[in-house]
This record gives C-alpha cells, sequence and structure tokens, in this order.
C-alpha cells in the first residue's frame, strides 16, 4: 500500500478515535416539541428574562432580553440568580436559576430540551479558553505514521541481502 495512503488512512482513524463522544451518541430526549411550520425570520423569542441571562448570538453570547429571536441552534443559558421563559411555536417554556434551553430541530419537529445544572454549559469568556483538540489529531496521526512507518514492509524479494 503506498505510504501517503497508509498516512492519510491513519490520520482518518486517529481523528474519529479522537473526535467527542458526544457527536457519536447525542440523547434526542426533549422537554417539549412542537411542529416545525417553516421557513420563517426566526422560531420563537425569550418572553420574560430576569437575573443573570444570556443567550447564543452570532457573536457569541449576550444578555437575553424580552423579545430576542431564537431560532435553530440557539441556547438560552440561566444563571443562578435568573430566570427566564421562552415561546418557540405550541411550546411556553420557564427556564429556572441554573439551567439552560437548546434549541434544534429533530426531523420536522422542533424539540426544546432544558438541562438542569448538573449538565448545563458555562459560559467562558473566548480569551481563557483553548481547544487541545488539534492537539491530540497531530499526536494521533503522528504516532499512528511512526507505528506505519516501522512496520513497513520494505522486503524486496532477495532474502534480505543488499548487494
Amino acid at each position: 500500500m503506498n505510504l501517503t495512503v497508509k498516512f492519510a488512512l491513519a490520520g482518518f482513524v486517529a481523528s474519529i478515535g479522537f473526535g467527542p463522544v458526544s457527536s457519536f451518541a447525542q440523547d434526542t430526549s426533549c422537554t417539549c416539541t412542537t411542529t416545525y411550520q417553516g421557513a420563517a425570520k426566526s422560531i420563537g423569542s425569550i418572553g420574560r428574562a430576569n437575573g443573570d441571562v444570556m443567550v447564543s448570538q452570532a457573536a457569541g453570547y449576550g444578555p437575553a432580553k424580552p423579545g430576542n429571536a431564537l431560532d435553530f441552534g440557539s441556547r438560552v443559558v440561566v444563571g443562578a440568580k435568573g430566570s427566564a421563559s421562552v415561546n418557540v411555536g405550541g411550546c411556553n417554556l420557564e427556564v429556572p436559576a441554573n439551567s439552560s434551553l437548546d434549541i434544534s430541530r429533530v426531523e420536522n419537529n422542533i424539540c426544546l430540551r432544558v438541562l438542569g445544572s448538573e449538565h448545563t454549559a458555562q459560559i467562558e469568556s473566548d480569551t481563557n479558553r483553548r481547544s487541545n483538540t488539534p492537539l491530540f489529531i497531530f499526536a494521533g496521526m503522528a504516532g499512528a505514521a511512526a507505528i506505519l512507518a516501522a512496520t513497513q514492509d520494505d522486503d524486496d524479494g532477495d532474502g534480505g541481502v543488499s548487494p
């Protein structure tokens, strides 16, 4: 097998092995499900936001305000001293303190999922957060390449005797 093909295959296998587990198995249990009615500017909005409430926006997270538009992929995060309500289709949900709400599409439905504090992601400053994923992918590819190079069969059929 061509060495370039082996390196590419090793890199692909390494990237799968070091990928996040959550991308392979997602729990799709919804707190509330409503039918998706088709393309619109937004699928819902924030009804009420009291205290420490943030909503995902194009440039990251920002303070939530009543009337903020919500769409697929939106997340509403409520801190310890906050509460919020959202209105999406036929779902009107309360989001209590120390929880978050994720909005996704499951087939032809809108799925709203409220997660308690044990599952709520922490909002970190982008300047303080670093991902080690590229480092792990590179290390996996380098390790796989080293193993392939060490086990490469260079037998030219002469019994191992060089001229």
